[in-house]
């Protein structure tokens, strides 16, 4: 983690450019996992000029945008994007992830809890000069309040809210139907009223056509090409201030190869998602850091509970023998965790267990050895037996209807590790009489959202509170019909679990609440609906003499891409200018002692929590 000096520090800096690359070259080289000689390396002092002079730094991400619409994004690089592009209420330390104050200086509920007052900061502008008020996010609120299609990607901070109202330009109001512990974790990117508000259908808006895209965070969008970049440069007027890099782009690799080869030569400098061969590789490597941390993610196998809509219509092709809590159990007791870690993933992640990883503690929930589905292919086998799945004389399994039990899995095309657990799986269930097809796709997310497929490959970014990657497996969730789009990871609609999550959502008490979420893992768990293999570490690398410092998130062992928050990227420091000095001491991560001041003050109490990635997503 990197602290520097003062935001407040007017020192003038070279002229640097941010680039964040994504998708398809970062990802042939991990489908490979390839690594590229040593000899081809070009080191460069810095990244690349482009024509204009400006000074190039790029980083490759293996994830395309499914939508610039803050109301719609929900793939972890387009929410990392409007994490740099738009203020929050609240903001995550990036310490420890605690409460710190965003575009709300401070805030306070009512002694009943069912009022929440936020002071508006006063030194917010929009990136067209406008000032940012609580009347922006009042108004971005109340949409999502009243338009189904602004609720899509996070209608679940709102659906508990009762009236939103802004006094005064200062002042933000919310009134609740019920307490909600999120008050403090509202990751809701706030949007420019007199931009947004002549928008028309919110569901088909992706804010990908007009450039600069107008926000009060530390970037602004400035240019947009489908699977190619994001382009973003620092918004001058920041709050917090100005970001030190002079333009971020997010490069999209569908090639991991390509990827990690520049980012040896030098044309990359920042690169996620390697696999164990990469990571081993580019520690010897000049100038080049690899980071190795425990990460947010979990990574899941995920099964088709019958996809259906809130008007209770069902649809989607999905396998009805996996509507049976047996065949399912028999599944997960043929899959072998401990050497999904140590094969695949090659000791760079931790077995799963529960639906949030190890390094949100409070949260951390692990079966009871009673209830744990361990590892056991004749458990497995002994199961189907007694529920009547019966082999025939060629050995395959059979179905209720007398025909072979055959399931398909949808496999990211660009993820080595989805490919590699699917030829571990044909085997194991081939054990078992069980064929398995593993289809991989570009794009998983048309048969997904239709309900076209039996197993996937699943996996979300988990953030410090984790009311969203719980909020997506309520009957809530569900698209209103076959025809929408709704916020639903998998179709799960279990009453006992929504029960559990509307007990946790209105729970103050932090280890109560934390006792709720338990209580909803192990629920996911016991249904089988959920099979959390893994929880893969961040594995990425940086080029030392293109990036001075960097803020990790936790500081002490945490990753750079991805964060709660803009961290990373706003931090981030050149290496060296062209005239030697050092750069980039204007910025800093000020939210030390005296936010703690703040929050301590305004809230009498600290609440360390909230949500995705973001939700990375389904991708």
């Amino acid at each position: 983690m990197v602290t520097t000096a003062s935001p407040q520090s007017t020192r003038q800096r070279p002229r640097f450019r941010l680039v964040l690359a994504t998708g398809a070259a970062a990802a042939s080289l991990v489908m490979a996992g390839a690594v590229v000689p040593e000899a081809q390396a070009q080191p460069q002092a810095r990244a690349a000029a482009d024509d204009d002079g400006k000074q190039v730094l790029t980083v490759a991400v293996s994830q395309s945008i499914d939508s610039l619409s803050p109301f719609l994004a929900q793939r972890l690089v387009s929410t990392s994007i409007h994490r740099l592009a738009y203020d929050y209420l609240t903001n995550y330390d990036p310490e420890d992830g605690h409460t710190v104050p965003g575009l709300a200086t401070e805030w306070k509920p009512s002694a009943d809890k069912l009022t929440w007052t936020y002071t508006i900061r006063d030194d917010s502008k929009w990136s067209d000069g406008k000032q940012a008020t609580a009347d922006d996010a009042a108004w971005t609120f109340n949409k999502m309040m009243t338009d189904p299609n602004a609720a899509t990607a996070n209608g679940s901070f709102t659906a508990n809210f009762k009236t939103v109202t802004a006094p005064d330009p200062e002042t933000l109001v919310i009134e609740l139907k019920k307490p909600q512990a999120t008050m403090t974790a509202l990751d809701v990117p706030i949007v420019p009223k007199h931009v947004w508000e002549k928008v028309g259908d919110f569901s088909k808006f992706n804010n990908d056509k007009q450039f600069p895209v107008v926000g009060n965070g530390p970037f602004v969008i400035t240019d947009f090409k489908v699977d190619q970049y994001v382009k973003l440069e620092p918004n001058k007027t920041f709050w917090r201030g100005a970001p030190k890099f002079d333009e971020l782009v997010f490069k999209y690799y569908k090639d991991g190869d390509a990827a990690v080869a520049a980012l040896r030569k030098g044309e990359v400098s920042f690169v996620q998602g390697l696999t164990p061969a990469q990571a081993a590789a580019l520690k010897s490597a000049e100038n080049i850091k690899v980071n190795d941390a425990p990460g947010r993610r979990f990574f899941a196998l995920a099964t088709n509970p019958g996809a259906q809509s809130k008007d209770g219509k069902k649809f989607g092709n999905g396998h009805k023998a996996l509507l049976d809590p047996a065949v399912r159990k028999a599944l997960f007791h043929a899959t072998d965790r401990t050497t999904i870690v140590d094969k695949v993933f090659q000791g760079h992640a931790v077995a799963g267990e529960g639906y949030i990883p190890p390094r949100f503690e409070s949260y951390f929930w692990k079966p009871e050895t009673s209830q744990e589905i361990a590892y056991d292919p004749a458990k497995a086998a002994q199961i189907l037996d007694e529920a009547g799945y019966k082999k025939n004389g060629s050995g395959k399994r059979l179905g209720k209807d007398g025909k072979p039990l055959d399931f398909r899995i949808l496999c990211h095309s660009t993820d080595p590790n989805d490919k590699a657990i699917g030829k571990y799986l044909q085997e194991w269930w081939g054990e078992l009489g069980i064929g398995l097809k593993v289809e991989c796709l570009d794009n998983v997310s048309d048969p997904w959202l239709k309900g076209d497929y039996d197993l996937a490959f699943d996996g979300w970014s988990v953030n410090p509170d984790p009311d969203f990657v719980l909020s997506i497996h309520t009957c809530a969730a569900l698209p209103a019909t076959p025809k929408d789009t709704g916020a639903t990871d998998n179709f799960i609609c279990d009453k006992q679990f929504d029960g559990l999550y509307a007990q946790q959502a209105a729970e103050y008490d932090p280890a109560k609440r934390a006792d709720l979420v338990k209580q909803m893992q192990s629920r996911l768990y016991d249904t089988g609906y959920m099979n959390v293999l893994a929880y893969p570490n961040a594995v990425e690398a940086y080029r030392t003499d293109q990036i001075k410092s960097i803020t990790t998130m936790p500081e002490a062992a945490g990753n750079i891409y991805g964060q709660d928050g803009y961290w990373s990227w706003w931090s981030a420091e050149p290496a060296a200018t062209d005239d030697g000095s050092d750069s980039g001491s204007s910025m800093g991560v000020a939210i030390g002692a005296v936010a703690a001041v703040v929050l301590a003050a305004a809230l009498g109490l600290f609440v360390a929590m909230r949500r995705r990635s973001t939700a990375e997503d389904r991708e």
